[in-house]
């Protein structure tokens, strides 16, 4: 069964998600950038998600972190929670 780590910033406007992806393609520090913004509880632990296997996040979370490059901010992604950066850590098939 395939698994993948990542981590995420929620946040309530795509704009603002985007001001976010733009900081950290400037060198901001995700972690740092997730305390201070994310919405989601998991902001306190710099939007680390842990280990997780498809189906047990939203869709749209799953489409993007069983495709997507590792270690490549990813979003605007939006959910019924908002919009969402993410970040693939690690993955395993």
């Amino acid at each position: 069964m395939a698994l993948a780590s990542a981590r995420h910033i929620l946040v309530s406007s795509e704009e603002s998600c985007l001001t976010l992806k733009s900081e950290i393609e400037a060198g901001s520090d995700f972690t740092e950038v997730a305390k201070k913004h994310s919405s989601c509880p998991s902001g306190a632990t710099g939007g680390d998600l842990g280990e997780f296997s498809p189906g047990m996040m939203v869709p749209e979370f799953d489409a993007v972190v069983f495709s997507a490059p590792i270690g490549e901010v990813q979003g605007p992604v939006k959910t019924q929670f908002g919009y969402h950066l993410l970040e693939v850590t690690a993955r395993k098939d």
